[in-house]
């Protein structure tokens, strides 16, 4: 594995090219290449205690699609002209509860742990839970896992606008109907899955009509 050695000004013309695509170019689509390389960038992000409490659902059935519209208010003209449509799921409570089976197996079955280092992985895990960060209610818990899941979400529109494509995060639809209509029409599971984004790959229609915008980094930065 080689050390990066990208350029400060490539890497900050890329996050200055970035921008909410509010229209895509319908005529142009990213490869399979494309979109499983900006997939790849979620599947390597961070994630507390490395738990990966995530899934992604790639929507390109133009019906399913057209389903997602009268219940996500800020997606519309995205569905219509993105190349490629995500669903960002983060788990909930029975997935992600210190004593739940699915972290039994990432300790044992993916990461691989010893034992005994699963014992003291464990002891840590509902330390944090219970004490520490008080996630004692599964709405707490599925914050918890929204927070991972947006650590991947901006992965992914970081590693597109290095490579010059588009994206838009979208947080504009009505939770209880969106994850209504996962559960009837897309099969998932919503006692184990919420919603937390959805997002839009593809090629922006027109450049930004206004400049990038943001506070000086004095005012959002203190030294001690």
């Amino acid at each position: 594995m080689n050390t990066p050695n990208i350029a400060k000004e490539d890497i900050l013309n890329a996050f200055n090219y970035r921008h909410a695509t509010k229209e895509f170019d319908a005529n142009k689509t990213l490869t399979d290449d494309q979109i499983n390389f900006i997939l790849k960038t979620a599947n390597l992000s961070p994630s507390s205690f490395g738990f990966e409490p995530w899934h992604f659902v790639v929507v390109q059935d133009k019906e399913l699609r057209e389903l997602l519209k009268p219940v996500a208010w800020g997606a519309p003209l995205k569905l219509d002209t993105a190349s490629h449509f995500i669903l960002g799921l983060s788990m909930k409570a029975p997935m992600v509860k210190h004593d739940a089976a699915y972290i039994e197996h990432m300790m044992k079955d993916v990461k691989q742990l010893p034992e005994d280092v699963i014992d003291m992985y464990s002891k840590f895990y509902r330390e944090f839970q219970e004490r520490d960060f008080n996630l004692d209610t599964d709405k707490k818990l599925f914050d918890w896992s929204s927070k991972q899941t947006y650590i991947a979400l901006g992965n992914m529109m970081t590693a597109a606008a290095l490579a010059g494509i588009d994206s838009c995060p979208i947080e504009g639809f009505h939770q209880e109907k969106a994850e209504a209509l996962l559960r009837e029409k897309f099969g998932i599971d919503t006692d184990k899955y919420g919603l937390s984004f959805m997002a839009a790959f593809g090629y922006r229609k027109a450049a930004p009509e206004f400049p990038k915008s943001r506070r000086a980094l004095e005012d959002i930065v203190t030294w001690k």
